[in-house]
């Protein structure tokens, strides 16, 4: 069973509807027992980043999670969620993510248009698990203003460009981090979705 992170950080249907469409179990919850009799964790997120911690931290959660990932639990962060994954984030001042992954979060290049909005290509960079059936050029949806911006190359799976790189797939063991919406990609999201799900004990 995956546990999906009710945080009130955004619509959650949509990856409900791509985890059933996959097979996969799941359930709602900000229970931090039912996060750690789960196989699995996966942290959603759309908004600001502070109001996300704070949303976390009143529920206590960040505990949990940071126990449970300690520990080696598959844990996959969408969009702000991976964000949260990370040490810091300069969005609208300096705020203390998770700290599970080395880094920083912060705006896209003002170069572009924000925000980056839409469909766009992955370049891999490691092998991973998570690409089986993912072709390099594959498209997946995007939505966000802010991203990964200082980050251990190692981590680095899949990036896209939008006013400079920006890191979309990041792995280091059992945490990953998808800046698009993989239920949102059509077939291709489902696959990364499928491919989480194989991870799982």
């Amino acid at each position: 069973m995956i546990a999906i992170i009710d945080y009130g950080a955004g619509n959650i249907k949509s990856l409900q509807y791509g985890l059933k469409n996959v097979g996969l179990d799941f359930q709602l919850t900000t229970d931090p027992n039912i996060i750690r009799q789960s196989d699995g964790i996966i942290l959603p997120g759309v908004g600001a980043f502070y109001d996300a911690m704070n949303a976390l931290i009143e529920l206590e959660l960040t505990g949990a999670l940071q126990e449970e990932a300690t520990h080696g639990k598959p844990l996959l962060g969408i969009c702000l969620g991976m964000q949260l994954l990370y040490e810091k984030s300069y969005e609208n001042g300096l705020w203390d993510g998770l700290g599970l992954l080395h880094g920083e979060v912060g705006r896209i290049n003002d170069s572009v248009k924000v925000p980056h909005m839409g469909w766009n290509t992955l370049t891999h960079h490691n092998n991973s698990t998570l690409l089986n059936d993912i072709a390099n050029n594959t498209y997946v949806y995007f939505v966000h203003s802010y991203a990964v911006t200082s980050y251990n190359p190692d981590d680095l799976i899949s990036s896209t460009t939008y006013g400079g790189t920006v890191p979309a797939i990041v792995r280091n063991g059992n945490l990953i981090g998808m800046q698009f919406h993989p239920e949102k990609s059509g077939a291709a999201g489902l696959q990364l979705l499928q491919n989480f799900g194989a991870m799982l004990s």
